[in-house]
């Protein structure tokens, strides 16, 4: 992640962005690590969705609005970004939104080279999946953060993580057994066998 965002430092002023290249792709790039959009979604996101430093993300069925709380380099890093249309981020609202994540795949592609990194940027979303399940945060949460329509489709992808966070659970929790000593087991409730005493009388 730190070689990506190096990256953007040196990635092309060419375009009709310019010297703001570095600025978008940067606050692009932590917008996806640290929400876990797709990337259609990210490209084409409005400005109305950031809500003091929480993500608007979308409307539960419920009617439950859901939003993902966002660390303040990435609040930052937005609020830096200057675009065409004052509406949105990234996108300049012309054109299909499909062109406009061809852009920035096309540029993601670019930073990659540049940061000599093997990837796509679907893998900001992963990583931001895989980081909380191995701090612990529930399935169903990751799930409703990723905007999954069900459960069962995160657990499909994330599977090997959830996993891997059971085992690490189980291993917490053997902490807790009594430690085994060696020689005759112990049984819980019972005194352990008394040895007899032999009889110092003299035997005639």
């Amino acid at each position: 992640m730190d070689a990506i965002l190096k990256a953007c430092d040196r990635y092309s002023i060419n375009g009709i962005y310019g010297a703001h290249n570095a600025t978008r792709l940067r606050a692009l790039t932590l917008l996806m690590r640290y929400s876990g959009p797709r990337i259609g979604d990210a490209v084409t996101c409005a400005r109305d969705r950031l809500v003091g430093s929480k993500l608007f993300l979308y409307q539960a069925k419920t009617g439950t609005p859901v939003y993902c709380p966002l660390p303040p380099l990435v609040v930052d890093a937005l609020k830096d970004v200057k675009s065409p249309n004052a509406k949105y981020f990234f996108w300049t609202g012309q054109g299909k939104p499909k062109s406009a994540v061809g852009d920035a795949q096309r540029s993601f592609r670019k930073l990659f080279e540049l940061a000599e990194v093997t990837g796509h940027p679907h893998m900001f979303r992963d990583t931001f999946a895989v980081e909380l399940l191995q701090h612990g945060v529930s399935l169903e949460t990751v799930s409703m953060l990723l905007g999954h329509a069900s459960i069962k489709v995160t657990e499909k992808h994330y599977k090997r993580w959830v996993k891997t966070l059971q085992d690490k659970l189980e291993a917490e929790a053997m902490k807790a057994w009594p430690v085994a000593t060696s020689g005759a087991k112990k049984v819980c409730g019972t005194r352990p066998p008394q040895r007899r005493r032999r009889s110092r009388l003299a035997v005639a």
